[in-house]
């Protein structure tokens, strides 16, 4: 089990990875959804697949590295190293994406969509639009650096809470197998 240690690294460098790059493809079907709504629900059942992901990814690791036992804070821990490792690898698309593409494209067609809910005189949506536009112009604060710091803290909170299920499910003891004569 000592060895199976020092594939955590390696494998969880792999596996998110891998998470990342979906991650990034995923992230940039939630702007180009801002435009067509069939890509905002794509992003959100992608966006529903992570935790399968994960829990295959450690699977894989529980099966290959770990002689297809491994114990809850191992998996945990292997898991949470994996989500950490994609967050870093989003974080850098992200940075990119907001500091040298988007040009408030995001914000500005959130207003635009809340401006239109209001004008729609919808009732009692006015105080959520209020309270949306007030965030927005927290948000239009922020620069690049502060967006990414930001969607990187939530990936890796998120995730490590999303963590606890997903190594719950994958752990698995070490079966006795003398045989009693």
């Amino acid at each position: 089990m000592v060895e199976s240690r020092g594939y955590m690294q390696r494998y969880a460098m792999l596996f998110g990875t891998y998470m990342g790059i979906f991650w990034i493809l995923k992230f940039i079907m939630f702007p180009l959804g801002l435009s067509f709504p069939f890509l905002l629900f794509l992003f959100v059942g992608l966006t529903l697949c992570v935790p399968f992901m994960g829990y295959y990814y450690t699977k894989i690791y529980r099966n290959q590295a770990c002689e297809g036992h491994i114990g809850f804070m191992h998996a945990w821990l292997f898991t949470i190293f994996m989500y950490i490792f994609a967050s870093l690898l989003t974080a850098v698309a992200h940075y990119v994406y907001f500091r040298f593409i988007d040009n408030g494209f995001i914000l500005d067609t959130l207003e635009r969509i809340w401006t239109e809910a209001e004008a729609n005189n919808v009732p009692g949506v006015s105080a959520y639009i209020a309270q949306m536009k007030e965030t927005l112009s927290i948000v239009r604060t922020l620069n690049a650096v502060d967006i990414t710091m930001q969607l990187m803290s939530q990936n890796v909170f998120y995730c490590s809470i999303l963590a606890i299920p997903t190594a719950l499910f994958v752990m698995r003891k070490k079966r006795n197998t003398e045989v009693i004569e």
